[in-house]
């Protein structure tokens, strides 16, 4: 595997060494203080050092200064400007400095109190890359990881690479993929677990299966460790759910956002996306599966094999399953009253290891054994028609027979569209309650099938808002033990992700700029600012001097303008900009 080094050169033999060194940072002139394993199993309460705070999805903060009472007087201290391009950056936050990724390879050092910058890193990228940007490689740049001294993310042009996080200088650089002959779309930086970068990436028709890959990267080095294709080759096991399709015409299932990691189990909890075409009848037929397309795939973190798998649908409409899986310990108790698919076999009240959440964009919500990838329940939240069943005791999902396309020229009405009852907008869980809480959309899309469509898919779409209602957002909480939905809000405009905190609040955006902090025990708006444009980033919450502030950024990036297209009443602007908030100094 080809790799390029920069101003710092690491070697396996020497990665150890990376741990013990002390580099001058912004961090009030002190020694920089390396980033370990266990300090992102347990971060420090005022820091934010992974995608959702911890690599179990949660998206949680201990922090606890802004309250019900108080979020009134919350403030913004400042602001600043990002790069053009697609936005929906998350920041992380540790020991006082703020590191931004911005759209198209620029990542930031800012001082978290005060927005000043530190260091910039633009990251040259290749000019035949950039003829891509819009194509099939991705300008947009989710998130970014800390380990050791490092800042590590992956490229434009399908590299993982690392910098030093006290100056901003390069420091290694690998390429995952060649993508002038295998393309994939890195719209999502790596998490960290035991050392090593966990990725994955979306992957277009024309790179083959060997562009759909998840893969580890020594976190030090960045050597390869290992890398698991998510579609089989023949002789593999899943080989037959392609029937007669050719290896070289399997296609397209990516996992285009960041998986969870679980360090007591090293393993690694990833979904993946629809295959394309989408149709299945264009593709071997509609009875096969076509693994592992629109599944959570729980992968050994040291050598990357697949420990379990399950399928969430057999997916005929772009209804990819590549998000979040939330990682909790929980009594098992689904209230019979509100979930319709449910395991025989539950003990209620039994404790168990679940990855729980809304994998997918059906939106439906999910409970699994995250040991043994055994199903336990799962329940509708918004508008669907495509899931007719689910059997409790095996977990085998039936699609609505009369959505499933057999012909081109065929038109139906899918509920949720392929934007999404959910999207790659994340939710959170909260230990306090032992509530999930997601931001959702009522959709709906009448898909023509057809190989004259411009999209790779080939679907031709006309969304619209689902029947029964003109509210396209809503927030929803559910109990992560009964599966009952505890709280809903509904607004006209599409809501976007949520970040919870110990002061019993939640703060989320949606695409009309506003920017609002909800009651986590009863949903009610405590807190609402307009910030002009769609709310396209991931919210955080860190502290700096016993300081609380929160975190987001606006932009035009991922689904926001469909969403806005829906509501065409509503019209923000479309900015990239940075906002951070407090309560007044004391």
């Amino acid at each position: 595997m080809q790799k390029r080094y920069g101003h710092l050169i690491v070697a396996a033999a020497v990665s150890t060494q990376i741990l013990s060194v002390a580099i001058a940072s912004a961090q009030g002139g002190d020694a920089f203080v390396p980033v370990t394993d266990e300090m992102l199993e347990n971060p420090a309460p005022g820091d934010w050092l992974s995608w959702r705070r911890t690599a179990n999805g949660w998206g949680y903060s201990p922090l606890d200064q802004i309250t019900p009472e108080n979020v009134g007087d919350l403030r913004m201290v400042w602001t600043r400007s990002l790069n053009d391009g697609s936005q929906t950056g998350t920041p992380l936050a540790y020991r006082g400095v703020m590191y931004m990724p911005n759209p198209n390879d620029v990542i930031q050092a800012l001082d978290a109190a005060t927005g000043d910058l530190i260091w910039e890193h633009r990251r040259k990228i290749p000019d035949d890359a950039k003829d891509y940007v819009g194509g099939f490689l991705s300008q947009n740049n989710r998130n970014i990881a800390i380990y050791a001294n490092l800042i590590i993310d992956t490229s434009v042009d399908d590299h993982l690479f690392a910098l030093d996080a006290g100056t901003g200088k390069m420091v290694w650089e690998t390429m995952v993929l060649d993508y002038r002959t295998h393309p994939a779309l890195q719209g999502a930086g790596p998490i960290i677990g035991n050392g090593k970068a966990f990725s994955g990436r979306s992957c277009s028709p024309r790179g083959g299966p060997d562009a759909c890959v998840i893969t580890a990267h020594d976190a030090l080095t960045g050597e390869e460790v290992w890398r698991r294709r998510t579609i089989p080759a023949p002789g593999e096991p899943g080989d037959e759910t392609w029937g007669d399709v050719p290896f070289e015409k399997r296609a397209h299932v990516g996992s285009w956002m960041p998986p969870s990691y679980d360090a007591d189990l090293d393993l690694v909890f990833a979904g993946t996306s629809v295959t394309a075409p989408a149709p299945k009848f264009m593709l071997g037929g509609v009875d096969n599966k076509h693994l592992y397309h629109n599944s959570t795939l729980a992968l050994d973190a040291d050598s990357g094999e697949i420990v379990w798998h399950y399928q969430h649908m057999n997916d005929h409409w772009d209804l990819d399953h590549p998000f979040e899986r939330l990682v909790v310990e929980t009594a098992v108790a689904p209230d019979p009253d509100e979930v319709p698919w449910i395991n025989p076999n539950i003990e209620p009240g039994e404790v168990r290891k679940v990855i729980t959440g809304i994998p997918g964009k059906t939106a439906l919500v999910y409970s699994i054994d995250r040991e043994t990838g055994e199903f336990l329940w799962a329940n509708p939240t918004t508008t669907q028609n495509v899931i007719a069943s689910i059997d409790g005791a095996t977990g085998a999902v039936t699609e609505s027979s009369e959505l499933v396309f057999n012909a081109e020229g065929q038109e139906v009405l899918t509920c949720p569209s392929y934007f999404g009852g959910k999207d790659w907008e994340t939710g959170v869980y909260s230990p306090l309650n032992n509530v999930m809480y997601f931001p959702l959309r009522n959709t709906c899309a009448r898909m023509l099938a057809t190989t004259e469509a411009a999209s790779i898919y080939a679907l031709a779409t006309r969304n619209e808002i689902a029947p029964g209602t003109d509210q396209v957002g809503t927030v929803q909480a559910i109990s992560v033990e009964t599966g009952a939905t505890l709280w809903k809000h509904e607004q006209r405009s599409a809501t976007m992700s949520l970040v919870g905190t110990a002061g019993g609040l939640l703060f989320g955006g949606d695409v009309n700029g506003r920017f609002r902090a909800f009651d986590q025990e009863t949903g009610a708006v405590l807190w609402e600012i307009n910030l002009g444009s769609a709310v396209t980033g991931f919210p955080i919450t860190y502290a700096v001097d016993g300081r609380q502030f929160v975190a987001v950024s606006t932009g035009s990036g991922g689904t926001s303008s469909h969403f806005t297209g829906l509501t065409p009443e509503l019209r923000p602007s479309a900015g990239n900009n940075l906002f951070v908030f407090a309560l007044p100094a004391r």
